[in-house]
């Protein structure tokens, strides 16, 4: 049995941290696109595809709008390769998200110090 405070949350596509979290994927995989494929205004096939699975990954984590970021979480949901995907592209867009996006990155480093949540069992 789950702690009640620690249960998986249902999944709220609507909550303005999700809404917020999809948003700040969305724009570093623009950023990653414009800088390493130079497309400009749309996104390539290949990015279009992982941010498809980023935004699904979101819309299944289990904390929604408790998590802390992806990176901190005890789970790590995405697939092995998926995961190398998205550590190279927030390597490279999030110093430049500061330029684009400040406001988004300064979220972001606040959800980052955010307790990571976890699914402990009660004995």
């Amino acid at each position: 049995m789950l702690l009640d405070n620690m249960k998986p949350q249902p999944a709220n596509p609507q909550h303005k941290r999700m809404r917020r979290e999809k948003k700040t994927i969305g724009y570093m995989v623009d950023i990653y696109c414009k800088g390493h494929h130079g497309t400009k205004g749309e996104l390539c096939a290949e990015c279009v595809q992982f941010q498809d699975y980023a935004f699904m990954r979101l819309d299944k984590c289990p904390f929604q709008e408790k998590k802390s970021t992806c990176g901190k979480c005890l789970i790590h949901c995405y697939k092995p390769d998926m995961k190398l995907e998205v550590k190279k592209v927030m390597r490279y867009s999030g110093p430049r998200l500061l330029l684009h996006h400040p406001s988004l990155a300064l979220y972001h480093a606040l959800d980052a110090r955010r307790k990571s949540p976890h699914l402990d069992k009660v004995a």
